[in-house]
């Protein structure tokens, strides 16, 4: 984490400067005041400026809230954020009208603000947090259709006998599919492929 102690004539352009000199904003970081600044007598003795220490804030989750408010509001979104912890990782849920904008095609620019959010809030931070973005709970119902949709195929795999190839998906979506199906025992899931492209094969079982 980046820290400075920088000394001005008040206080606020004290802080001000050490802003400046780090590219952070004042809810990025913590303020400590080590020296109060002195008028001195009659005005001009014994004058002291104000001394402070600005430190990085080490708290991803509201470096993650700062950066996606930032976001949105260049988008001119109204958007709810809320916090929980699920299962080691931080889901943010993000609740407003008309977010569609923030999904994206099969969820391609809501991957790409989670991506870039993990990226950005854990920056410099001592502890990693792995952050899982959603909007209006889309990823749980994209993850109840591409589990129906595995069963549905894994079917059609059994019934002729041959591969199933899916269409290329995301690490996540295709750990769904192998998850949904890993107890299956008619058929058996592999993946081939290099990233983005990389696609599951569902295979019936000899």
């Amino acid at each position: 984490m980046r820290e400075l102690v920088r000394s001005a004539r008040t206080t606020e352009e004290a802080i001000e400067a050490a802003l400046e000199e780090l590219g952070l904003s004042k809810d990025e970081v913590e303020v400590e005041v080590l020296e109060e600044p002195n008028k001195g007598l009659f005005g001009f003795l014994g004058v002291k400026d104000a001394t402070v220490k600005v430190k990085e804030c080490a708290n991803p989750e509201k470096k993650a809230v700062k950066i996606l408010n930032d976001i949105f509001s260049c988008m001119k979104l109204e958007v709810d954020i809320t916090i929980s912890e699920i299962d080691g990782r931080t889901l943010i849920n993000l609740n407003g009208p008309d977010l569609g904008i923030l999904i994206g095609r099969r969820g391609d620019t809501l991957d790409a603000i989670q991506y870039y959010i993990n990226l950005a809030a854990n920056k410099n931070a001592e502890k990693r947090v792995r952050f899982i973005i959603d909007v209006e709970g889309y990823r749980r119902r994209r993850e109840e259709t591409l589990s129906n949709l595995a069963h549905r195929l894994a079917d059609k795999a059994k019934r002729k006998g041959k591969d199933v190839v899916l269409e290329p998906m995301n690490p996540h979506e295709r750990r769904v599919i192998h998850t949904a199906l890993q107890n299956n025992k008619d058929v058996f899931t592999y993946s081939e492929g290099e990233e983005p492209y990389r696609k599951i094969i569902i295979a019936p079982k000899a």
